[in-house]
């Protein structure tokens, strides 16, 4: 095992971590970065901004290259911001026999967890072991105990931490509302969490640090093509058509592939298999865990998760396949019931439907053709390179994507005919370098939020904050987001809307719906003041928002029907 070594003193300053602090904020603004699209000839488009395309951006920004990245409505605001947060090997993987993709995901693991530090932080998980219907019995907690250490020598051992045994009464200490009488201990190992949203954002504006075009709200229609080879692509920014130039083009739009792939003709498209996964958010008293507790599903041959947040829990996750509308993915009644129901039967807990503070769905883009349980699917990742030169990715998962792009963007200088050198592996993201997480969380206060959120980069934020104090009240009823961080969102983070802020620049819609929706006025006017868009636009945003938390409420609580609704525990 590799043992950490404590160096001397620095003789000079350290030019990656200086080179990664800014003393000024990043400016983004929407006007500037079209221009770009009309004005240049790109080296890489790339079509999606989710977290592969945002890491694949900032990968090839740092090669050198001249990069556009064009994400039709914003930035991870598909699967990349309806993930289980979780940056991780895969327990599961190992009992799939998929040990390579554990050993590099944990590998990318700590790789986040210093490049990313202020967003990626420890997470414990703990598996409790039951005398009778657990995820597994006393008899199978030996060959449990395997399993971790294989997970521990795979890479685990990085974190710097190995797993535990626990005793009954410590598996309580961790989560005091498990059910006692059939609880014999358990075991704890550790693995990571991140906010999925802020961190694709993050990496989105790295990019953008090094160069980058990135832009949401440009919907690419068309790739366009002369002499039999890719040349750029059509975009719709705004209500304008703009043609984009470029040498190459890469896909990057995961499970929306089996929908659009801007494939050229006679060209076989991969098999692309969209599968369900949704998160309840309920009140972290009824939960009363430090940890993410992994609790068995009655009469399924599958667990779940709950995992802290806040002041809130998650509980997660399903998943099945999907056919439905990829842009309109709801949590039904039956999947709020299943999840609900493996709570209460784990743990000592009355929790209704009702009380459900938010809900999110999405899909994951799995590679695969039809047929046996989307579960049992590996999650690899799949490039290819057609003959007109496009570049697709699709596949694998959140915690080896910074790898994925890596690939991704070899491919794409391949069809440029170059080579450049990959300087992901040790590149900080904006707000990481310098960032001191256990010394800025362990004070508390305001320091302490904007810490976890933003990094180095607070200081903007409470710069704005104390140029007018007035900002310095919360968004969202119950919730520690700021009118000031609304505020920089407009100005640093290009949020356009009432839903980019309370959706994914903060995590106000799963957290708190309902006081979600309250709010939205309120965000409507800071957004206004700062983008200056009309009184109509503003009521226009405010009523969207609504209507959208509403419709999601009225499915999760079956008062709506959804567009599908599939049967929990089955797969076609």
């Amino acid at each position: 095992m590799k043992m950490k070594t404590v160096g001397l003193p620095a003789r000079k300053t350290d030019r990656a971590r200086e080179r990664m602090t800014i003393t000024e904020p990043l400016q983004l603004r929407r006007a500037d970065q079209a221009e770009r699209l009309r004005s240049e000839r790109f080296d890489i488009i790339i079509v999606g901004g989710g977290i592969t395309g945002a890491y694949a951006a900032m990968d090839a920004a740092l090669r050198g290259y001249s990069v556009a990245l064009l994400e039709k409505d914003d930035f991870a605001s598909g699967t990349s911001s309806k993930s289980s947060k979780m940056i991780h090997g895969g327990l599961r993987y190992i009992e799939q026999g998929n040990l390579p993709l554990v050993r590099h995901s944990l590998l990318e693991r700590q790789r986040l967890r210093k490049n990313a530090r202020h967003l990626v932080q420890r997470l414990p998980f703990l598996f409790p072991v039951l005398s009778v219907d657990g995820v597994f019995d006393r008899r199978l907690a030996a060959g449990f105990e395997s399993l971790l250490w294989t997970y521990d020598l795979a890479g685990g051992w990085r974190e710097g931490i190995l797993h535990q045994k626990l005793s009954k009464s410590e598996v309580l200490a961790h989560c005091p509302t498990f059910k006692a009488e059939n609880l014999d201990g358990g075991f704890l190992y550790f693995d990571a969490r991140a906010d999925d949203a802020r961190l694709t954002l993050a990496i989105a504006r790295t990019a953008a640090l090094h160069g980058a075009v990135v832009l949401n709200g440009a919907k690419v229609t068309d790739v366009r093509r002369g002499g039999g080879k890719v040349t750029g692509v059509t975009a719709e920014v705004d209500g304008e058509e703009i043609a984009v130039s470029g040498r190459s083009v890469v896909i990057a739009v995961g499970s929306w592939l089996r929908d659009w792939n801007g494939a050229g003709k006679d060209v076989d498209a991969p098999n692309i298999r969209p599968a369900k996964g949704v998160h309840v958010a309920v009140p972290w008293l009824k939960i009363q865990n430090d940890c993410t507790v992994t609790i068995p599903v009655p009469g399924r041959n599958r667990r779940a998760t709950i995992t802290r947040w806040g002041d809130t829990a998650y509980l997660g996750t399903t998943d099945e396949d999907y056919q439905g509308d990829l842009d309109d993915v709801h949590c039904t009644r039956e999947e709020l019931d299943f999840l609900l129901d493996g709570a209460r039967s784990a743990l000592n807990v009355d929790i209704e439907p009702e009380d459900a503070l938010g809900s999110i769905a999405g899909t994951r883009p799995l590679v695969a053709p039809p047929g046996g349980k989307t579960i049992e699917v590996k999650r690899n990742h799949e490039i290819r390179t057609d003959p007109d030169g496009l570049v697709t990715v699709v596949g694998g998962k959140l915690t080896t994507a910074r790898h994925m792009a890596e690939q991704t963007i070899d491919a794409a200088q391949r069809v440029l005919g170059e080579r450049r050198r990959v300087r992901t592996k040790d590149a900080y993201v904006l707000g990481a370098a310098g960032y001191d997480p256990e010394a800025v969380v362990a004070s508390g206060g305001l320091r302490a939020h904007l810490g976890e959120r933003y990094g180095t980069e607070s200081a903007f934020v409470s710069q704005i904050l104390a140029a007018d104090p007035s900002l310095g009240a919360p968004v969202v009823e119950g919730l520690p987001y700021l009118e000031a961080e609304i505020v920089y969102s407009a100005r640093h983070e290009l949020a356009r809307n009432v839903d980019d802020v309370l959706s994914r620049r903060t995590r106000s819609r799963i957290q708190a719906r309902d006081a979600s929706a309250a709010a939205a006025p309120r965000v409507a006017e800071l957004l206004q003041r700062e983008l200056g868009f009309s009184d109509a636009e503003r009521d226009r945003q405010v009523r969207d928002y609504q209507a959208a938390t509403a419709k999601e409420k009225a499915i999760l609580l079956g008062s709506e029907p959804a567009m599908q609704t599939p049967t929990i525990g089955e797969a076609a």
